[in-house]
């Protein structure tokens, strides 16, 4: 595991603070288009994503090729409420979990990053690859909140 990546997916954490930094009501809850999530929506997404993350990262950790499902973010997105929930919430567990789940990668020796587990849809993953896919997330997630706010600007 490099240090590069590590460092990428703490930091994660700090790009989506700093894009959600000061967002107002009206930004907060505007549709973009039809279909598309406004960033409340994307907020409770990263916050319940990263929950299903911390669980996939333990189980690639301590068990033996664990079996890692695939979960229907949209279906969540309809039954959770995303559209109802709190943000400052969303993101505080956001940011517990991810802080929670750098703890726990961290220090770990490089054998460790060369787990498997098996995605019920992507196949074969290693604990680096879970570390890069939650990394890319949490900066494709950000980017993507500033965006809207350029754009509602």
């Amino acid at each position: 595991m490099t240090p590069e990546l590590l460092e990428r997916f703490r930091r994660g954490a700090d790009l989506v603070a700093e894009a959600l930094a000061g967002v107002s009501k009206p930004e907060l809850d505007r549709e973009p288009e039809p279909g598309k999530w406004t960033i409340r929506q994307i907020a409770c997404h990263l916050a319940d994503s990263e929950a299903v993350g911390a669980m996939r990262l333990r189980q690639v950790i301590a068990e033996d090729d664990p079996n890692i499902i695939w979960y229907d973010e949209k279906g969540w997105a309809n039954y959770l409420d995303y559209d109802r929930r709190d943000l400052a919430l969303a993101l505080e567990q956001f940011l517990i979990l991810r802080r929670s789940n750098f703890e726990l990668i961290r220090e770990l020796p490089d054998e460790t990053f060369q787990r498997f587990g098996t995605h019920s849809k992507l196949g074969r993953v290693s604990l680096e690859g879970l570390v890069r896919i939650y990394a890319e997330h949490a900066e494709g997630h950000a980017g993507q909140i500033r965006r809207l706010r350029d754009a509602l600007a």
